[in-house]
């Protein structure tokens, strides 16, 4: 019995040095850091609490009240950019950015109802992002992003490549930690299953190359060809 006591904190141990492995392991597999998001947005394509996105009508998001369930709920900024939410009412939303949304939930809760309310919230399909599409598409123009969008679904929304198009120098252009980045895509790899979809964010550009072009996108591919994700430029 002695003995079985010695042992069960050194089992413990290495249990809790285990599941610290594994978690790492996780961290390291979920990001790494070859398609970056831009400034202030999750990797998920939601923004969240440390975003300075200002919330704009038609934007869905989701507030969450914690351990008040009842309160708790995903909702549509409506035209005029005020939601609606039990016991305080009508909350304008619309021109604010997410911090101040909690805090003015918070503030109203916190008048007559909750005692230090902690209050989130999340935007699950952002309305007011736009993709710019340019070069060699049927359709360029800049074009509203609702959701997660990937690279063929942003080309989709330009009507797709005209008959010029290199289809494996398209170039997407990105904000990142304050600085421009670039990086090099091959449709059709991606269209074969062979290479990731990756996915574009509000305020991206994305450049469709032509065949033969002699253009700065054509000298940034040349520079970008054989390298892995976002590179500043």
């Amino acid at each position: 019995m002695t003995a079985l006591r010695r042992l069960v904190p050194a089992l413990v141990a290495l249990l809790l040095a285990a599941t610290a492995a594994a978690q790492e392991t996780r961290v390291v597999a979920r990001d790494d850091g070859r398609f970056p998001a831009p400034d202030s947005i999750a990797t998920s394509g939601a923004y969240t609490g440390t975003s300075d996105y200002r919330l704009g009508p038609l934007d869905l998001i989701e507030i969450s009240v914690f351990q008040v369930p009842d309160i708790s709920r995903e909702v549509r900024i409506n035209s005029s950019g005020n939601v609606s939410l039990p016991l305080i009412g009508v909350v304008a939303a619309g021109g604010r950015t997410i911090q101040e949304l909690e805090a003015e939930i918070a503030a109203k809760l916190q008048e007559g109802y909750l005692q230090s309310p902690q209050v989130s919230v999340f935007v699950k399909e952002y309305t007011s992002q736009r993709v710019t599409v340019e070069g060699a598409v049927n359709k360029p123009g800049i074009f509203p992003i609702t959701g997660r969008t990937t690279l063929l679904q942003a080309v989709a929304l330009a009507e797709g490549m005209d008959e010029l198009a290199d289809p494996e120098a398209v170039v997407v252009f990105r904000v990142i930690d304050g600085r421009k980045h670039a990086a090099l895509f091959d449709l059709t790899e991606i269209r074969r299953g062979t290479a990731p979809d990756p996915e574009i964010y509000g305020d991206d550009i994305v450049v469709v190359d032509k065949s033969g072009s002699r253009s700065f996108v054509k000298a940034l591919t040349d520079t970008l060809r054989g390298f892995i994700g976002f590179k500043p430029y």
